[in-house]
């Protein structure tokens, strides 16, 4: 057998799919098997493989050990003369797998080959080739001077910077996302290190293979895509903390004496460092709106305050001290507060989420007005004008940021971007539906054939009128692509180009994303998927449009507002203990789970039955639940799954409360 492939999937079904099909042609004329180990995916990865590609030999693990661990588990029962392991989010080429076999048997030094990488804009990405990290080669990549001198040999070995990412040429290091390897190597330098449970496994096996005899080779004469940020979080601390922990591994199993503690000292410190910048983003990125919103209506009060001194109390010392101390402090932190309730933080230029928080917070105000000891009643005109300036004011400065990020005032009235989609009719028509189905705001201007069609109507004209009502951009007669899509992407100003890849040769949709470059977004479709995948950068998480139900209960928002649903009930319950005593069937279920569900361990709404539902949202385990609202009536298995799905995806907070109050009465 010529070649083994060894994907490790983790929670990221629709770009495992798309990975599988590019796979599945591009070993088309090759002899080999592909491996797929699962890491105990919650999102039905298992299913999806055995159904959609039933000749994958697949490997279901019941935990996550690990990246090394399960690529481990699929090498060891591979019988290929190479193995490659592949990323889930990538996409190969049809040709990658035959030119990368060529390369290896016309080089028989070669131990391993990386291959070059684009992300899913089309851009370049430079991890493709790495140096080994020493210290000093650490030094620049952890503190910034890799990215200020990205051209020098000395500054950015990390990335060898000073190697064209167009050359063929012989690495360090190679990247984990696709190891082309010689078996024999593999079997001379040992399988991944198991110590590395994710990042940094790469470095090392790259390493042992050198220490074995055998050569590491950048090969760019194909290109896949590595969409990144799927299974991690490039910019969390839990990020940071994992790759740097695996550099240490690295430096305690490489390197020795006093080199090996000072390069362990710089990447302690290099945790630390990182650390904090990503920490310190990561805060910034939640409070920069809020504290703008803050100082705004702040500021907004005291002028409003010294403006009604003057003009209506004829008196600019009427107002105590204590307004500026107490009352407006008071005033923004409700306003403020039922706006984050409401989401308005969550979409930030969801005007409807901030005026509702915002008309919510007044009427609470109104009513915390009233009890507030005279003295920290000002004016209750001060109030009402401050609420109206908080609305003001908070939608200006979303103005503004939504023209600074944007570049125009269209704040929650997007235009809809301009789409056009490259494939058949048959798959156009197909996408075109899907994206009626699941995505609002496109403007889907038509589609480009992008090999002539028989059974299309000859036209000599660009905008022929298709008879289902999608707009054929280019004529078969035309005789493909061509130059017409970059016509079309400047002529219709389109923003968003998807590909159907049953039409659409991988080579040549990166070729064009390459060819049009990252001002233009793009999405793939893979064969007979519901799915419509893409990224716009290689630090974000993929976009995925698909027909699959919304949980309520998913959605950030809502996961907030059962929290504050459940802290509400817990108050309400500590209040009205004397009531709740007297009147409560079941008041030592109550008794015994306040304090639990007070501090997160539980929700006094869950699901119905024994466990948690992989295929739903996790929750915590709830104190009662539907089953126990209906009174002792006898349930099955279909009807109880019934009922969490209808619960999952139309949660509100009423429905809490409501079985709650039902099950305990």
């Amino acid at each position: 057998m010529r070649l083994s492939i060894v994907i490790v999937n983790y929670n990221v079904r629709h770009f495992l799919e798309q990975a599988l099909g590019s796979v599945r042609r591009a070993m088309q004329g090759i002899d080999g098997e592909i491996w797929v180990v699962d890491n105990n995916s919650v999102d039905d990865s298992v299913r999806m493989v055995r159904e959609r590609f039933p000749e994958v030999k697949l490997i279901a693990n019941s935990d996550n050990p690990g990246f090394s661990v399960a690529n481990n588990q699929a090498i060891k029962q591979c019988t290929g003369e190479y193995v490659l392991l592949l990323n889930p989010d990538t996409l190969v080429e049809e040709n990658t797998f035959h030119k990368c076999l060529q390369f290896m048997d016309e080089h028989p030094d070669a131990g391993a080959l990386g291959v070059k990488l684009i992300d899913g804009s089309g851009k370049y990405l430079p991890e493709s080739k790495r140096g080994f990290p020493t210290p000093w080669v650490a030094f620049c990549k952890t503190f910034g001077l890799s990215s200020i001198f990205p051209k020098s040999a000395f500054f950015n070995r990390y990335y060898m910077g000073h190697l064209s990412e167009n050359e063929t040429a012989e690495v360090d290091v190679l990247v984990g996302c696709f190891m082309f390897m010689r078996h024999e190597a593999l079997n001379k330098s040992g399988l991944l290190d198991e110590a590395f449970f994710m990042y940094g496994e790469d470095i090392d096996l790259s390493y042992r293979i050198t220490q074995a005899g055998y050569k590491n080779y950048y090969f760019p004469e194909t290109s896949i895509i590595h969409y990144k940020g799927e299974s991690t979080k490039k910019g969390s601390l839990n990020y940071v903390r994992t790759f740097y922990q695996a550099m240490i591994i690295f430096a305690q199993k490489h390197f020795s004496g006093r080199r090996a503690g000072l390069f362990i000292l710089m990447l302690h410190g290099a945790i630390w460092f990182r650390a904090g910048l990503a920490l310190a983003r990561n805060i910034l990125q939640k409070i920069w709106l809020p504290i703008l919103d803050a100082m705004a209506i702040y500021v907004g009060l005291v002028i409003l305050k010294n403006f009604w001194a003057n003009y209506f109390y004829k008196d600019p010392d009427w107002f105590k001290s204590n307004v500026l101390w107490f009352n407006f402090p008071l005033y923004i932190l409700i306003w403020l507060g039922t706006a984050w309730l409401n989401g308005a933080y969550d979409a930030r230029f969801d005007l409807r989420r901030l005026v509702r928080g915002l008309s919510i917070g007044t009427l609470i105000l109104a009513a915390v007005y009233g009890f507030l000891d005279l003295d920290y009643r000002p004016s209750r005109a001060l109030v009402l004008m401050g609420a109206v300036w908080a609305v003001l004011s908070t939608i200006g400065i979303r103005a503004l940021a939504h023209f600074i990020i944007y570049k125009n005032f269209r704040i929650g009235r997007e235009r809809p971007r301009n789409v056009v989609i490259v494939g058949s009719h048959s798959e156009s028509s197909r996408v075109s539906k899907l994206l009626n189905s699941v995505v609002m705001g496109k403007n889907l201007i038509g589609y480009v054939a992008p090999e002539p069609d028989k059974t299309e109507k000859t036209s000599t004209t660009l905008d022929a009128q298709d008879p289902t009502g999608l707009v054929l951009l280019n004529h078969a007669q035309s005789g493909g692509l061509g130059n017409t899509l970059s016509e079309i992407v400047r002529i219709y100003q389109i923003e968003e180009v998807i590909f159907c890849s049953k039409d659409v040769m991988s080579q040549d949709i990166m070729h064009w994303m390459t060819m049009l470059g990252p001002t233009v977004a793009y999405k793939i479709v893979p064969e007979e998927s519901l799915s419509i995948i893409g990224s716009s950068s290689k630090d974000e998480p993929g976009e995925l449009y698909t027909i699959e139900i919304k949980y309520n209960i998913a959605q950030t928002v809502e996961k907030r507002n059962k929290r504050v649903s459940d802290l509400s009930l817990c108050l309400l319950f500590l209040i009205g203990l004397p009531f709740w005593l007297l009147f409560l069937k079941r008041k030592a279920l109550v008794i015994q789970n306040w304090v639990p569900v007070f501090i997160g361990k539980k929700t006094w709404v869950g699901y119905s039955g024994d466990s948690q539902n992989q295929s739903l949202p996790t929750i915590k385990p709830g104190v009662v639940s539907h089953a126990d609202a209906l009174d002792n009536i006898s349930l099955n298995e279909r009807t109880i799954a019934r009922l969490n799905f209808i619960y999952a995806k139309d949660w509100a907070a009423s429905k809490d409360w409501e079985i709650l109050w039902k099950s305990l009465l």
